[in-house]
């Protein structure tokens, strides 16, 4: 009986610190998240440091308070663009073999600085996202978790 409610325990704190399924509610991520797929978000992940460009965060919809699930583009100080939907960090064209392209030819967004102290984020499917060219950046300390698994990539 007390390891049944050692286990338990064990379990309820990992699910409240440590690792949560979030289900993708949108189709902003595809082809890498399909709506209704199930990512495993790592809460700790945004207080270990600051995310990496690729990484996939977890905050808190500025649109409706859902959990949202976004790239993450490019931190503070950095520009971003868009120009004819190729996306642009600092100056630099960026390889992203996960974007079609084709459904976003013809896409033309800033150059934009992101302040200090936040993050730029995308969605994959970049005709069908709301994300920070819409809401602007987003506070570091905004974000939730980071995506264990599957990493998106």
């Amino acid at each position: 009986m007390t390891t049944a409610v050692l286990l338990g325990a064990v379990l309820l704190a990992s699910r409240l610190w440590l690792v949560e399924p979030v289900t993708v509610s949108s189709e902003s991520m595809e082809p890498a998240l399909p709506k209704g797929s199930t990512v495993l978000m790592f809460k700790p992940g945004p207080a270990l440091g600051s995310p990496k460009a690729g990484d996939l965060v977890v905050f808190t919809s500025p649109e409706d308070g859902s959990p949202a699930v976004k790239r993450a583009i490019a931190l503070g100080g950095q520009t971003v663009a868009i120009e004819d939907s190729v996306l642009v960090v600092d100056g630099v064209p960026q390889a992203e073999p996960g974007i079609d392209h084709s459904r976003i030819d013809g896409t033309y967004f800033g150059p934009v600085t992101v302040p200090a102290g936040h993050v730029f984020v995308l969605g994959d499917n970049r005709a069908g996202s709301i994300d920070s060219r819409a809401y602007g950046s987003v506070p570091l300390e905004a974000l939730q978790a980071t995506v264990l698994w599957p990493s998106g990539r």
